[in-house]
């Protein structure tokens, strides 16, 4: 089973940005989604912005114009750029693959793979 590995979390102050980076043990096929997740303390676990076929994307209400999802195949990576940081995206990031996928989507029970997750922490 694929295994997948986040970094680039870390403290920032608001209106700071950050990249996370999400890198697979093997190729993601192309049938699969892979989606960016976070949870914070006390909270459910909450899409934030899924890539799948064609590179299609599907990205949160909450994080739209200020979040970017990305993937370099031939690295295997999955990225996502986050600008305007502000305290409400305090959380740990997850990313995930949902196998078996044509339509990105943001519930987190459709994924299947799930990383150890990166911390990120945006100071006022």
């Amino acid at each position: 089973q694929v295994q997948l590995v986040e970094s680039g979390g870390g403290s920032v102050q608001a209106g700071g940005s950050l990249r996370l980076s999400c890198t697979a043990s093997e190729v993601i096929d192309d049938n699969h989604c892979m989606g960016w997740f976070r949870q914070a303390l006390g909270k459910e676990r909450e899409g934030v912005a899924a890539i799948g076929h064609l590179g299609v994307t599907n990205y949160a209400d909450s994080v739209k114009g200020r979040f970017t999802i990305s993937q370099d195949i031939s690295k295997n990576t999955l990225y996502l750029q986050m600008n305007s940081l502000n305290p409400e995206d305090t959380a740990m990031y997850y990313c995930g693959v949902e196998l078996h996928c044509w339509v990105p989507g943001l519930k987190s029970k459709l994924y299947n793979v799930w990383g150890q997750g990166t911390q990120v922490t945006v100071s006022s």
